[in-house]
């Protein structure tokens, strides 16, 4: 396999994972995900990361990136992100998706 090939894989499955991730969030039934101490529902905090990446740009290269530089605290106030998961418990945003990214399969 060429340079330009297994760059170009490794790019796409960096990009499966980060969608994996994001879809994760964003399928939370009852979750509330906690930023700079306001509530927000799934589909709001999965717009979130997303305009987050998009930001972020060329810096979120792998799915490690992209739970560090734009899924575990704001950029603002550099509050890290919680989510109150329905049995009442309250996780850290970054956590939960590094969990995520392990029961991840390609």
């Amino acid at each position: 396999m060429s340079a330009v090939a297994h760059a170009a894989d490794s790019a796409s499955l960096e990009g499966r994972k980060i969608d994996f991730l994001i879809a994760s969030i964003e399928t939370l039934q009852g979750a509330q995900f906690i930023r700079n101490g306001t509530s927000y529902g799934a589909k709001a905090a999965a717009d979130h990361l997303r305009l987050k990446l998009r930001m972020a740009g060329s810096r979120v290269a792998t799915a490690e990136d992209f739970i560090r530089l734009c899924a575990s605290a704001s950029s603002v106030s550099g509050t890290p992100y919680q989510i109150r998961l329905t049995d009442g418990r309250v996780v850290s945003s970054e956590a939960f998706l590094r969990q995520k990214l392990a029961e991840f399969k390609p």
